[in-house]
């Protein structure tokens, strides 16, 4: 009879600084990291108590074994839930989260652990960025996109009926932590969406992580070392500019890319998570930023085709055809996008790219130049 073989070593955590002075803090990144993240939380915040915010559906997924990890740690936590999906990034939503927060008699000195997708993440944020006028947060985030994105660098926000996250409050985490076996509960559409925020990191200026993920992307998915690689690659890429510019006075705007088209589709769907997601808009409106620099001169039709090459090939929908009950007219799209965060004096903002890894912030774009591009791509030519 053959002996058991030894259980595999545990993947070796990476650690990324976000360097902020005296608002710094860490991105653990790892497989199986909440009871290593409740041992950190109980050693940097001792005697802090918690209240734990996810939605309806994490709460039975995840929220029970950081729970029971917070308590092995001596860590005291409450649980508070909110409905799944973009809808809860609302008032209503926002006031019954506050509320609730202070009927847990959540201090100054204790923590909001957001533990959940870019959804709770931004909604909590928001929350404990004004709650007692200002309480720590950690975020825990669930998703791809989260942990790659809306988790790093203090943006918090709802959303108003002009547009997605125009109320909000840059609030910076205490502690973030990747776990990144916790994608593995993803639906594949859910991981799919989260992989367009992976890929902006190299169309933006890392022509080969762009090379790497065309060659990786299924490793990806599947959760080995590849994984980590990508989620770690992707963060240090957001920590960076966030070190930089902190309140996207400058060049944190390029993060954007993609997002002026993918905002306004998201706001023509309502919001409508059975139609669109956000990372599903993302993956449209990369494609889209692309091809728009293209019809400008400024990029080679060569480095568009491979960016929708690619991200087709993985399963995202690349062209507002694809956008179920359709996306709107040009006009409308245009009005959409004019309620972007970006825009200034009524001017439009785009990030373009002169190729891959070469992107650009644009302002000062004509809304005539983008109308006719709109409608362009509506006709399919």
């Amino acid at each position: 009879m053959n002996a058991m073989a030894p259980a595999a070593p545990a993947a070796e955590r990476i650690v990324v600084p976000v360097a902020l002075a005296e608002r710094s803090y860490d991105i653990l990144i790892g497989r199986h990291q909440l009871c290593e993240a409740a041992e950190v939380i109980a050693s940097r915040f001792p005697g802090a108590r918690a209240a734990i915010v996810t939605d309806e559906n994490l709460a039975a997924l995840h929220a029970p074994a950081l729970e029971a990890c917070l308590q092995q740690a001596g860590v005291s936590a409450t649980r508070l839930t909110v409905p799944p999906g973009e809808a809860s990034k609302s008032y209503a939503r926002f006031i019954e989260l506050c509320d609730g927060l202070l009927a847990a008699k959540i201090e100054r000195n204790d923590l909001v652990i957001a533990l959940g997708g870019g959804v709770v993440g931004d909604l909590s944020g928001f929350a404990a960025s004004v709650l007692r006028r200002g309480v720590r947060l950690v975020q825990i985030p669930t998703s791809l996109l989260a942990q790659v994105d809306s988790s790093v660098g203090g943006k918090t926000g709802i959303n108003s009926s002009h547009g997605k996250n125009l109320i909000g409050a840059f609030h910076q985490p205490a502690l973030v932590v990747c776990d990144t076996a916790l994608l593995d509960t993803l639906s594949e559409r859910e991981f799919k969406a989260g992989y367009a925020e992976v890929v902006k990191y190299g169309l933006i200026d890392d022509p080969a992580f762009f090379d790497w993920c065309e060659v990786n992307w299924r490793r990806v998915m599947e959760g080995g070392p590849e994984r980590d690689h990508a989620v770690a690659t992707a963060c240090r890429a957001k920590a960076a500019v966030v070190a930089r510019d902190e309140r996207e006075d400058g060049d944190r705007a390029l993060l954007n890319l993609g997002h002026t088209f993918a905002h306004a589709l998201e706001r023509l769907t309502r919001y409508d998570s059975s139609r669109l997601v956000h990372g599903e808009a993302v993956a449209i409106g990369l494609c889209l930023a692309f091809r728009f620099s293209q019809r400008l001169g400024l990029c080679p039709g060569q480095d568009a085709g491979s960016v929708a090459a690619h991200l087709a090939a993985v399963g995202l929908p690349t062209r507002l055809q694809d956008v179920p009950g359709g996306s709107g007219t040009a006009a409308e799209i245009v009005e959409a996008m004019t309620q972007d965060k970006k825009v200034k004096r009524g001017a439009l903002t785009f990030i373009l790219a002169h190729g891959i890894g070469r992107s650009f912030i644009a302002p000062g774009v004509a809304a005539e130049a983008a109308h006719g591009f709109i409608e362009s791509e509506l006709a399919g030519t």
